[in-house]
């Protein structure tokens, strides 16, 4: 019996260190399944029906991805597109007063003078986004350019670069340049669904949208992709927007086109009231379409393609917000009565930007005393027994004092939706603004405290 005993004794020592073994390996099993959430490839609940859009094809524009391994691996990050000789290239660039090197390099280019022969090239890149990088990123700048002049047969006055990512790391730019042959050999002009996955970085879908319009019996095409998901209140237009338009149309109104539009599109969303270092906007025209040029801006022709453009625009901004980080709710707040536009637009903003309204959506609690509260600290003009406030069709506050007929069951029930719609009123002007955002859950903070490690 003793020999049994010390036998047993012997097989449970031997037991006990395996045993706390398989206790660690089991708890580090369990943190590693409960931060699968954060960094998972969740798609965003508000992303479009039907994926990704059929888009015409655009002549004059060429597409090509890789995967370099900038930051990521096993997916693409860089994306190539080159431009047919004569293309026309508009921008809208951050007002970051940090803007990455990338930007400012686009900047210095849109709008210089180019021969009618030169063709043109745009070079993208995700995981890092070159800025805060002193002179290696001006440096980083200057290589991709020269490589991907060499490679597309443009000047380097004719090449814009992008990147997004990590903020304050230095470029690996050689990882990109090593590609840039390869992509030039390979391009394809209908990649554009591949050109926009290449270019994500917290994106949970590839966003796109595309509008054709007929003038004297002759089609033009436009064809636009984004990326675009945290760090998004714009000061010119979103993330990384492209866009491009077999129109023919001169840089110069194209340009004046493009200014409009955005402070119509993209300076009307916000994800987070954060401002990117390198938010770039791209339009490029490549005149190939048998449509008559358009000269007159005030004319019939450059009415119908100024207002498919804005429909491409506005459809690329409400997909960023609708891929907001951790949104579940897209949300619309349309502000009237202003004392003037520019009035009713800081209203909606603060009612948009507001942390205390976007958590409230996020839990569907009709808490209108933080719009309440979000007009009052907007730095508009505004009047508290004139205001109205309403979610959707239902009158929530009026006249300084919650309206009579509300009832909060209502209310509760209306911010169960996906998509909502807030109204404020005034009661100043005829001042008006519509912005969109999403709301502010635990998934962005998820997201956002994994980003860099």
């Amino acid at each position: 019996m003793a020999k049994d005993k010390n036998k047993a004794d012997k097989k449970k020592a031997r037991l006990k260190p395996l045993k706390r073994q398989v206790r660690r390996l089991e708890k580090q099993l369990a943190a590693t399944r409960c931060k699968a959430p954060a960094t998972g490839p969740k798609i965003s609940p508000l992303a479009p029906v039907g994926g990704f859009p059929d888009l015409p094809v655009i002549e004059g524009v060429r597409f090509a991805i890789a995967e370099a391994g900038v930051r990521y691996r096993g997916r693409p990050d860089v994306m190539l597109a080159t431009l047919a000789p004569g293309t026309a290239v508009a921008g809208a660039f951050t007002r970051s007063a940090t803007r990455a090197a990338p930007v400012l390099d686009c900047e210095a280019k849109i709008g210089q003078p180019a021969d009618a022969g030169a063709g043109a090239a745009i070079v993208v890149n995700a995981g890092n986004a070159n800025a805060f990088t002193g002179r290696h990123g001006a440096e980083a700048v200057t290589m991709i350019c020269a490589a991907a002049a060499r490679a597309a047969g443009v000047p380097e006055t004719r090449v814009f670069t992008s990147s997004t990512g990590v903020i304050g790391a230095p470029l690996p730019h050689e990882r990109i340049t090593a590609v840039l042959d390869d992509l030039a050999a390979r391009q394809d002009s209908g990649a554009i669904y591949d050109a926009a996955r290449a270019i994500m970085t917290t994106d949970t879908f590839p966003k796109g949208a595309g509008a054709v319009i007929e003038i004297d019996g002759a089609p033009i095409r436009i064809a636009g992709i984004a990326k675009g998901s945290g760090m998004i209140a714009p000061d010119m237009a979103t993330m990384l927007v492209y866009i491009f338009t077999d129109a023919k149309i001169a840089q110069a109104p194209l340009q004046k086109m493009l200014t409009r539009l955005t402070d119509q599109t993209f300076n009307c969303i916000t994800v987070d009231g954060d401002t990117s270092t390198s938010d770039t906007l791209l339009l490029a025209a490549t005149g190939a379409s048998s449509a008559p040029a358009i000269n007159d801006m005030r004319g019939k022709p450059a009415r119908a393609f100024q207002q498919a453009l804005h429909g491409v625009m506005l459809d690329l901004a409400q997909q960023v917000v609708r891929d907001g980080e951790g949104a579940t709710k897209f949300v619309e707040i349309a502000v009237t009565g202003g004392a003037d536009d520019a009035d009713a637009k800081k209203v909606a903003m603060a009612i948009a930007n507001s942390p205390l309204v976007k958590t409230a959506i996020a839990g569907e609690d009709p808490n209108w005393g933080r719009i309440v509260m979000a007009v009052g600290k907007s730095g508009a003009q505004a009047d508290r027994d004139r205001l109205a406030i309403r979610f959707g069709d239902i009158l929530v506050a009026e006249k300084g004092w919650v309206a009579e007929t509300y009832a909060e069951e209502a209310g509760a029930a209306y911010m169960r939706r996906d998509e909502l719609q807030i109204g404020v009123d005034l009661g100043l002007g005829k001042g008006a603004a519509t912005v969109w955002t999403c709301d502010l859950t635990n998934r962005y903070i998820e997201i956002n405290a994994d980003y860099r490690s």
